[in-house]
């Protein structure tokens, strides 16, 4: 235990080992951020990829059951079999990220996904259509880890959540232009039109710099300091950080070799509850059951499938967007409070919508409860649960431990997300009105999560994040 501390009580340069402190020679110049802006805007492209697939389904649900002549419970396969894809990427993204590289990570997953869009562009029957389903789903499991990481690995804290932020940003920019395309074109033209962002990803790689951190940690040395000095500038004096980021990788390299037991040491296990419940919640809110079965929500309700989609999809966007602006100076919790406050509010209003149909009260009124719990409920979830855990995943835990523990944290959200997906029409069948009222009981336990738990890591160092979980 004393190795780890000497390890990260180092005034934070463990957790933002390329930023430099205050002192001008490490500023990095105008020049620099450009590069940290490209990284970004390439890595978060993967993110688009990411949304791509995920609304993909939605669209295409009648076109692929009618030219496939699928049944309801087949084409259930194919839209939930992304989660199982997903999961198993989730298992593997650490130690591929690890192994590979973050570039490495990111190209391997984005020329999976291009497999995957092909085999649906091309399949005639429901084993190629699934087979492609599960590649995508594998490559965005990989993606859903390592775009965060490798984002919070390069940019300066001042910058980390909202760039980090630009992640969730463009996963619902992308199932927007989904739903947008899919409206217009078919399911074949669309699952191959999926091939251009991951083209545009394995092209972008090869212009923008590789993790100084991760070079760093596997002893490529002159690539670490032709990466480091980009970074931060042609002018910049790297020599300092350089040094202590070298020191560092010592003291980290005389850590034994990061297990699963490790992730339940009594130094780690805050982190890994942090990290793993924030996801939890975030699922278990009701997130995937609304957006995933939207069109039936607003059916039941008496409400048009297509102005609510495209109502809350352009809403999710826009203000996903606002939460850059605001990640940085307001900070994680408080964003964190209002989201799952609004949460719960938005699951009540729905629930209530769908009580007072149940039992012919204020019949009227019915369609405008349920599109503002709806609205609510996502523009609640974009200002926060749908973005900070994220955030929070790529910030809390020790470098040693990262790819571990980041691993088990993408698998909980993946499955959480495929079981919520799963058991959303078993509880519609059971009680329209009782499955947002369950949810909104999940939400007042997050609510109580974030007070007692999650720590405030804007613009502070591991030390302090560490301190303020233990």
């Amino acid at each position: 235990m004393g190795v780890t501390k000497d390890v990260e009580n180092r005034e934070g340069r463990l957790s933002q080992p390329f930023i430099g402190q205050n002192d001008p020679k490490t500023q990095p110049h105008d020049g620099a951020i450009g590069m940290v802006l490209l990284s970004t805007a390439i890595a978060v492209s993967g993110s688009f990829v990411f949304g791509c697939c995920v609304g993909y389904s939605a669209p295409t649900q009648f076109g692929i059951m009618h030219d496939l002549n699928l049944s309801s419970s087949e084409y259930s396969m194919f839209g939930s079999i992304l989660n199982i894809g997903a999961m198993i990427g989730a298992i593997t993204s650490g130690r591929i990220a690890d192994y590979f590289s973050r570039k490495g990570a990111m190209r391997m997953s984005s020329i999976i996904c291009i497999v995957g869009w092909i085999a649906i562009g091309f399949a005639q029957g429901s084993m190629l259509l699934d087979s492609g389903r599960f590649l995508t789903g594998y490559g965005i499991g990989i993606i859903s880890y390592v775009v965060p990481v490798y984002i919070a690995e390069i940019t300066p804290k001042e910058l980390r959540g909202a760039l980090a932020s630009a992640n969730q940003f463009f996963i619902v920019l992308g199932i927007l232009v989904v739903y947008v395309i899919g409206a217009f074109v078919r399911w074949r033209i669309l699952a191959l039109s999926g091939t251009v962002p991951c083209l545009f990803v394995v092209i972008g790689l090869c212009f923008i710099p590789e993790s100084p951190r991760w070079l760093a940690m596997v002893g490529q040395k002159q690539e670490f300091e032709i990466s480091l000095q980009i970074l931060r500038g042609a002018e910049a004096d790297v020599s300092e950080e350089e040094a202590d980021i070298q020191d560092s990788l010592v003291r980290i390299r005389q850590l034994p070799k990061a297990r699963l037991v490790d992730l339940i040491h009594r130094r780690n296990i805050k982190f890994v509850i942090v990290g793993v419940g924030l996801m939890v919640f975030q699922q278990f809110s009701g997130i995937n059951g609304i957006i995933f079965y939207a069109d039936n929500i607003f059916a039941s309700a008496g409400v048009s499938p297509s102005v609510g989609s495209i109502l809350y999809s352009g809403l999710q966007v826009l203000l996903t967007a606002c939460l850059a602006s605001l990640i940085d100076r307001a900070g994680r919790r408080p964003l964190l409070m209002v989201s799952a406050c609004g949460l719960l509010l938005g699951n009540l209003i729905i629930g209530t919508a769908f009580y007072l149909k149940e039992h012919h009260l204020l019949f009227d009124l019915v369609p405008l409860f349920t599109i503002s719990g709806v609205m609510l409920f996502i523009a609640s979830f974009s200002i926060g649960m749908g973005a900070i855990p994220w955030v929070l995943m790529s910030e809390l835990f020790p470098l040693h431990l990262k790819g571990i523990a980041g691993s088990l944290v993408t698998l909980v959200n993946w499955s959480s997300s495929w079981f919520i997906s799963f058991t959303f029409n078993f509880l519609m069948s059971w009680s329209s009105y009782g499955t947002f009222f369950l949810y909104a009981c999940v939400c007042v336990f997050s609510i109580i999560f974030i007070i007692k738990l999650v720590p405030e890591t804007k613009g502070r160092t591991l030390e302090d994040i560490q301190a303020s979980v233990n």
